[in-house]
């Protein structure tokens, strides 16, 4: 261990209970995308091969636990336990440091603790947008949500692509044919139905989506009241709506406040998904200028 990673450990300490380590393991919310344009030289197909061999297996049966277990009642439960905060209380970089804890060992691109890639999309962002320091904060923090499986959550239920639940599962969900059929929703006389418990054009907001990273960072920040502009908060709580913003679904349930921010949550997708890199960054020399977008936007110590 170097100097500087000991001098890490000694300066930081996670206020937190209960707290134990796990491996996440491979993150499928990175798999089977849509084709985009990536912002590195690496050709597409060399980023989350999941299409063959044990890997392939291991995702599969991750997507199976999270379309068997992720129903209306399960999220409301999710919300009850998680949207009021009580869990710890630690800054913002703290959280993001926290991510040095989860090293995904099944990671074909990358063996390096998330607290990197959290760096990785910043850095994206800030060189192609410098204008917009709010956006590159939610380069910085969008995965910070991971650290409900520290607090042992399962990772079907913190990783992967989000879903509203209480309607129908429209077809653009990955292994939408084969993952559902255990999950009760999936034949509800009501849940089933293309609008279910919604309205049409009720709007995202009004939705419940399937319990992940993404919702539990979304009900942190709007619980801290942080001041992110409208368009942040789209991409922390909807990057991972795959069948969204990829696969042109729900579209139903949108309203035109909606559709206006779907361009800012497809182009955030691009630096999550095709910034990493085994050049990493300078995080030591890189956080002085992120802790003072985190002092404008979300500062002091927030819950969790």
């Amino acid at each position: 261990m170097s100097e500087r990673e000991r001098d890490r450990q000694r300066r930081f300490i996670l206020p937190v209970y209960n707290m134990r380590l796990i491996n996440l393991g491979p993150d499928p919310s990175l798999a089977y995308r849509p084709d985009q344009q990536p912002v590195t030289s690496k050709a597409q197909t060399e980023f989350r091969n999941f299409e063959s061999g044990e890997l392939f297996d291991r995702v599969y049966n991750t997507y199976k636990l999270m379309h068997t277990h992720q129903t209306l009642d399960f999220v409301k439960r999710k919300h009850v336990e998680w949207s009021g905060c009580t869990h710890a209380k630690m800054t913002m970089m703290q959280a993001v440091d926290s991510l040095d804890q989860l090293v995904d060992e099944s990671d074909p691109d990358v063996d390096f603790p998330n607290s990197y890639h959290a760096f990785q999309t910043a850095e994206g962002i800030r060189a192609q947008h410098p204008d917009e320091d709010w956006f590159q904060l939610v380069g910085l923090i969008h995965d910070v949500g991971k650290m409900m499986a520290l607090w042992g959550e399962p990772q079907w239920a913190v990783v992967g692509d989000t879903f509203p639940v209480g309607c129908k599962f429209q077809d653009s969900i990955v292994f939408r044919d084969t993952t559902f059929k255990q999950n009760p929703d999936n034949t509800d006389s009501v849940r089933s139905t293309e609008c279910g418990i919604y309205k049409p054009k009720c709007g995202l907001e009004n939705v419940l989506m399937s319990w992940g990273h993404d919702e539990y960072l979304y009900q942190v920040m709007k619980f801290n009241k942080c001041t992110l502009p409208e368009e942040g908060l789209y991409m922390i709580r909807f990057h991972s709506f795959y069948p969204w913003h990829c696969g042109n679904s729900y579209t139903h349930l949108c309203v035109d406040k909606d559709m206006s921010m779907l361009s800012w949550v497809k182009e955030f997708n691009k630096f999550d998904l095709y910034t990493k890199s085994e050049e990493l960054p300078d995080v030591e020399s890189l956080r002085p200028y992120y802790q003072s977008l985190i002092d404008k936007y979300c500062p002091g110590v927030l819950e969790w």
